[in-house]
């Protein structure tokens, strides 16, 4: 890359969009840091409302006391049993869900307007017969994180195609560099949130392991009484680590699988984002091989 510069110090310059789209993901991540706290602190409070005057409103229980046991079949009721581990869980539930909400829609986005088979297909079609306006003007068509890669990408293969102090090798480097850093700046706005699902999806098993835990000792509590165990004391006991478990594995399991998918989503954005790169760079070397041997 030294020698490029060197040898073309002009190069860089004629590309007055770079430095933009390296200041947009800096930006971005400001924002999304920005929304991710948000939605932590507002699933958070709308667990401990839920928790306290939905779930633990006074007809879930029997003689609506809430001291007592709930009705049979209230499964509201039954929840709010689970302790103050509850709201903990509902918040990384809430957070899974509104997250994979947030991704789901993000790389619908990065798609773009058609599928992604469908438009790297049709920019191969046009880079076949040298109709590289076609395929930028196919990009602005599509628009989404792979179409703005390829159209740097594209660009570049304009700029490069009017370079004669280069020889093929360093236009075609050249090219594959500017594809590799649009990749670089489009690829971390996808990921985004993913370690958030991630984390949680370890950290709700744990959390619900420690309502499991708070729950039996609450049952061994009542069982060491003197005389008659509590019964009720017991039972709540039970059904706290129950509920406890039920909810962190339910809210990890979710996590994984949200994880899992938006993950083998970006991977085909990203094999979609090589071929179209590939295809670029061999018709660049393929039409002006020649020409930069001569030169």
């Amino acid at each position: 890359m030294e020698q490029k510069n060197a040898v073309n110090p002009g190069a860089r310059p004629a590309a007055p969009a770079a430095p933009k789209a390296a200041a947009a993901p800096a930006k971005s991540s400001g924002g999304a840091s920005l929304f991710s706290v948000i939605v932590i602190v507002l699933a958070f409070i709308a667990s401990v409302i839920i928790f306290m005057f939905v779930l633990g409103d006074p007809s879930h229980y029997l003689g609506n006391n809430p001291e007592n046991n709930p009705k049979p079949g209230d499964y509201l009721g039954i929840v709010h049993k689970g302790g103050v581990i509850v709201p903990l869980l509902m918040t990384m539930l809430l957070c899974v869900i509104t997250f994979s909400i947030e991704r789901a829609l993000t790389i619908s986005k990065a798609k773009g307007s058609q599928s992604i088979e469908a438009f790297v297909r049709s920019v191969r079609q046009k880079l076949n017969v040298n109709d590289i306006n076609g395929a930028i003007a196919l990009c602005d068509q599509q628009k989404g994180s792979v179409a703005n890669v390829v159209r740097a990408g594209l660009k570049k293969y304009q700029e490069m195609g009017r370079e004669t102090t280069m020889n093929t090798d360093q236009r075609v480097l050249a090219i594959q560099k500017e594809i590799e850093e649009s990749t670089a700046l489009e690829l971390p706005m996808l990921e985004k949130n993913l370690v958030i699902i991630s984390t949680l999806a370890s950290i709700a098993t744990l959390v619900g392991l420690l309502g499991t835990v708070f729950g039996m000792i609450k049952a061994f509590s009542a069982l060491a009484q003197a005389g008659n165990p509590d019964a009720t004391a017991l039972a709540t006991g039970i059904s706290e680590a129950l509920i406890n478990t039920a909810l962190g594995i339910g809210t990890s399991a979710l996590a994984i699988v949200a994880y899992n998918f938006f993950t083998s989503k970006i991977d085909e954005l990203t094999y979609s984002i090589d071929e179209a790169g590939f295809s670029i760079i061999q018709t660049f070397a393929a039409q002006h091989g020649n020409a930069g041997q001569e030169s």
